[in-house]
């Protein structure tokens, strides 16, 4: 069977993707902290819909 091979989202180079590869889908331990940079600086954002407040009022029991 062949091994897969990705592309690093970082820096672009190919990556095995094999169990021996510690940093996958990175290439390395510099590119996954590059990645763990961008999160923190908050470069890369989930998309997420809006959503209303939820009103103070209590609903009325259903009896």
């Amino acid at each position: 069977m062949k091994t897969p091979v990705v592309n690093c989202p970082t820096c672009n180079a190919q990556v095995n993707w094999t169990a021996e590869n510690r940093w996958k889908p990175f290439c390395s331990e510099r590119c996954k902290l590059i990645d763990l940079g961008q999160w923190a600086a908050e470069k890369y954002r989930v998309p997420a819909e809006e959503q209303e407040p939820e009103s103070e009022e209590t609903p009325p029991l259903a009896q």
